[in-house]
């Protein structure tokens, strides 16, 4: 086993203190010691989970509740009813092991997260390793190694960084914050400081986008920033989503609901009917195994299949499926801001010169000197295929001057740069010096505002170049002021003309300056997410903003996306004030914020847990590595197919093709309904099976042979199976999205559901026996037919058709049919007349009828079939009537 690591802070160390105590120096490590320490503290990778056979997965799938209870009904159906019991037990089989197939396939899926991670790493690295340069195998380096980097390297460990010239790194994937992070090694940092404030660190698989610098390497592996995340991860709980709770605790009452049948059914028989025990506990049992629907879980898993397919066309890729339903309960969308709210690409937004300032749509001439210098004084490259390539700060000023026309490539055929000054976190600013012609040199300069600005002694205004006055800078540092309060990032341009190239020394290029103008950048909001986040709230959702991005940029990107108001008071929460709280401290408070920055991995897994210990439903959005624990823990992750990890994605439930947020609440009325159809599914099989169990329940009780198994096996086949599976791709109900979220504490019998089954079911009940009793006290037939022959072929016809004139009752739970719509649903159009051509064939069809123990019915006989059946929906037609008269349906929403 390795050595552990110390996960010291590093970063409030001086060089001679960190040096020390990793036990190195600035030339590095001998080979014989970078040896012995890798022995001690293993290779620089992620590690790797056992791996569990597919056995062991495809036996997992048999642990739920609702299929151990159809195993049981399987075998009760053989040993009870021998061939006929075979039938069905057959059709339980192949339903449980699809479900458990389909079951490993999902979980096969899901594993990918740790193997992405792992494939992240930098193949080599540059070290000193006995006094001089060389590269190694990434995976070989260790604590106490001195490692180079350069624009372009992938950081390859957790390093404290010993020199920075000008280095940029880019931590998006760790952090969220949308630009590059400029390094500074003198800058004072606090230890409860986050990743994006530890200037003087550069971290495992981060990207050096510009200059260059050196570091001694403090972790490998595990033990490092990106090892840590994958440690919770892998130690992440698993989140049972409301589909699964809701799924477990319909199997419990299924459970009580067939045990109670069972005992009262054999209590009967035997005491009070005086059956033998053996022939009560086989009608016992024959009734227990009726009240099952076997369907259940291959219709729940046909709609959301269907459901998945449906939103795979409009950009989500569904992972796992109970994720569809899910989508529906949600109650927060914690979204991480980067990539996900906004673009993930710097903009330009305003620019301000000649005393005005301009929105980045203005037309603007191509010989503006703000516009040249921002070009010039700029190391953004263009590849072949017109691709921008560099610092995005930079490429943000290019694409601006190509949007308006100023193609810098071509500029710099004719002015071409011959000097410069690189950039220099000390002095904050960058110059270039281009030949205009024989005699005559032009400086760009562009910088950081408070440093430019004490350089400039003229200002260009419409044209002219004047002094520049105190009143002059006054409005410029206030609009600098005033466009820093809007989250952007603010950069200054200058330039004065040369007659020679004068001397590389910054006193002597970057002084007597002539101000050109400010230019204004942010990440901007996506387009549609605004209206998303609007949409949100109308459908109940509390939209949440989680960003390791800086405090104000988040709170101007929140305001402008409505994600929170503009009203003064602070609603934005950082992750130095979450560190001073505990658990519980934070439980009592978190409610009252919408935005977190600078917040770490852990941050983020509290606030969703926060949410989800208050009972909320919590889906959650991220593209980066640092996204992966909370998209794990929260109910729904949703992942980012363009711009995210493939770390992200492997933890998501869900991908959005697009990147669109839009795209999560077109999902979400697409879960919601999902959800009502699977409740339909259901109301209608347990409102159906119910009428089954009780119409022979009943019939025992008055000693009358109402139907027998092979009849209800047919009826559960055809009757049940084909309404059910239509029913699941029902049209949303008009609404759907002005309504709350349902959240954690509804199941499938909620919203009047519970109620309509058992009315139903009773009603159902009622109508059959009624119908027999009518065949008895009426009888039509020859002396050669058996009066009970008739009435039991009238119950079975009655109990078939009666379910599928019901299959139009379940389309709403209050709502009238001819409201919602007969024929809206195309598959259900179908399925209803197919269903009930298969049933008449057994009456009907000679040959059939000898093997369903039916006979052939007269006119009067089929009327008194039909009547019974249409009686089924004009009453609860009249029952819905009523309860929107009380105001039930409003009640239930």
């Amino acid at each position: 086993m390795s050595k552990k690591q110390r996960k010291e802070a590093f970063y409030v160390q001086d060089e001679e203190t960190v040096l020390s105590s990793l036990e190195t120096s600035k030339k590095g490590l001998t080979t014989a010691e970078a040896k012995q320490r890798l022995a001690d503290y293993g290779h620089n990778e992620l590690d790797e989970d056992e791996k569990r056979s597919i056995f062991a997965k495809f036996m997992d799938q048999f642990k739920d509740l609702m299929i151990i209870i159809l195993l049981v009904a399987a075998v009760l159906s053989v040993i009870t009813e021998g061939m006929e019991g075979l039938t069905d037990a057959i059709i339980i089989l192949v339903v449980v092991v699809l479900n458990a197939a389909f079951g490993v396939y999902q979980e096969g899926q899901a594993e990918a997260a740790i193997e992405a991670l792992k494939s992240m790493s930098s193949p080599l690295a540059r070290v000193r390793r006995d006094g001089h340069v060389t590269e190694v195998d990434s995976k070989d380096l260790v604590p106490g190694d001195v490692v180079l980097l350069e624009a372009g390297d992938v950081v390859p460990a957790d390093m404290r960084l010993l020199e920075a010239a000008s280095l940029k790194i880019e931590e998006a994937a760790l952090t969220g914050e949308s630009v590059p992070v400029e390094k500074d090694l003198t800058a004072e940092i606090a230890e409860d400081a986050g990743i994006g404030d530890r200037l003087n660190m550069a971290y495992q698989n981060s990207n050096v986008t510009y200059g260059r610098g050196m570091g001694v390497v403090t972790n490998t592996g595990m033990f490092t920033e990106v090892g840590h995340i994958a440690g919770m991860l892998a130690n992440a709980d698993e989140t049972d989503t409301p589909l699964k709770q809701n799924l477990n605790q319909l199997s419990k009452v299924l459970t009580y609901l067939v045990v109670a049948i069972a005992i009262i059914t054999f209590i009967v028989g035997v005491f009070v009917r005086n059956e033998p025990p053996l022939k009560g506990l086989m009608t016992a049992v024959a009734l227990a195994v009726a009240a099952i629907p076997e369907g259940l879980p291959a219709i729940v898993t046909v709609v959301l299949s269907l459901g998945t397919q449906t939103l795979a066309k409009r950009k989500s890729i569904v992972r796992k499926l109970p994720a569809v339903e899910t989508l529906g309960s949600t109650e927060i969308i914690a979204s991480d801001k980067t990539g996900t709210l906004t673009m993930n690409q710097m903009t330009v937004e305003k620019l301000y010169y000649s005393g005005q300032l301009a929105d980045a749509n203005d037309d603007i001439d191509v010989n503006n000197m703000a516009l040249r210098v921002m070009n010039f004084a700029n190391d953004s490259k263009l590849d072949v295929t017109g691709k921008l390539l560099g610092d995005p700060t930079e490429t943000a000023l290019v694409q601006y001057g190509l949007d308006h026309n100023f193609d810098i490539r071509d500029v710099l055929k004719e002015e071409p740069r011959v000097a410069e000054l690189p950039f220099d976190s000390d002095r904050k600013l960058m110059s270039t010096i281009h030949k205009l012609d024989q005699s005559k040199y032009l400086v760009a300069v562009k910088g950081a505002p408070d440093q430019l600005l004490k350089r400039i002694t003229q200002i260009e205004e419409n044209g002219s170049v004047r002094p520049i006055t105190e009143d002059d800078k006054k409005t410029i540092l206030e609009t600098n002021k005033s466009l820093a309060k809007q989250a952007l990032r603010v950069l200054m341009m200058a330039y004065k003309y040369e007659d020679q190239i004068p001397t590389l020394e910054t006193e002597i290029v970057e002084n007597n300056l002539i101000f050109a103008g400010l230019v204004g950048m942010i990440d901007p909001e996506r387009p549609e997410a605004a209206d998303a986040v609007r949409v949100a709230k109308e459908a109940g959702i509390r939209p949440i903003m989680i960003t390791g991005d800086h405090q104000d940029t988040a709170e101007a990107i929140a305001k402008r996306l409505g994600i929170i108001d503009d009203d003064g008071i602070d609603h934005v929460f950082t992750g130095a004030e979450l560190n001073e709280l505990s658990d519980e401290e934070f439980q009592k408070v978190f409610k009252q914020y919408s935005v977190y920055a600078r917040v770490s991995p852990e941050h983020k897994v509290r606030i969703v847990k926060a949410w989800q210990n208050e009972g909320k439903v919590v889906a959650m959005t991220g593209d980066g590595v640092n996204d992966a624990p909370s998209l794990k823990t929260a109910d729904i992750g949703i992942g980012m197919g363009i711009t995210g990890t493939e770390v992200s994605k492997g933890a998501s439930d869900m991908v959005l093709a697009d990147d669109n947020f839009a795209t999560i609440i077109v999902a979400v009325e697409e879960g919601r309904k999902v959800f009502s159809n699977i409740q339909k599914s259901i109301q209608y099989l347990l409102s159906a099976n119910m009428a089954e169990v009780f119409t022979i329940f009943f019939a025992t009780l008055f000693g009358w042979d109402v139907l027998e198994p092979v009849h209800l096996l047919w009826i559960n086949l055809v009757t049940d199976t084909l309404p059910a599976i239509a029913l699941g791709v029902e049209p949303a109900e008009p609404g759907v999205m002005k309504h709350k979220p349902r959240g954690r504490k509804s199941s499938f019998f909620s919203g009047g559901v519970m109620g309509a089954i058992l009315y139903q079911g009773l009603l159902q009940t009622l109508l059959v026996l009624g119908v027999y009793g009518w065949a008895l006290l009426y009888p039509e037939h020859s002396a050669m037919r058996d009066v009970h022959e008739d009435a039991l072929t009238m119950a079975f016809a009655t109990l078939g058709l009666i379910q599928l004139v019901h299959a139009y009752n379940v389309k709403s739970v209050y709502q009238s049919v001819f409201k919602v719509g007969l024929f809206r649903n195309k598959l259900f159009n179908w399925s209803i007349p197919l269903a009930f051509i298969i049933l008449m064939v057994t009456i009907v069809v000679p040959g059939f009828n000898k093997f369903f123990h039916v006979a052939h019915l007269s006119v009067t006989q089929w009327l008194a079939v039909v009547t019974g059946s249409l009686l089924m929906l004009v009453i609860v037609e009249v029952v819905k009537a009523v309860q929107r008269a009380l105001g039930q349906d409003q009640k239930a929403i």
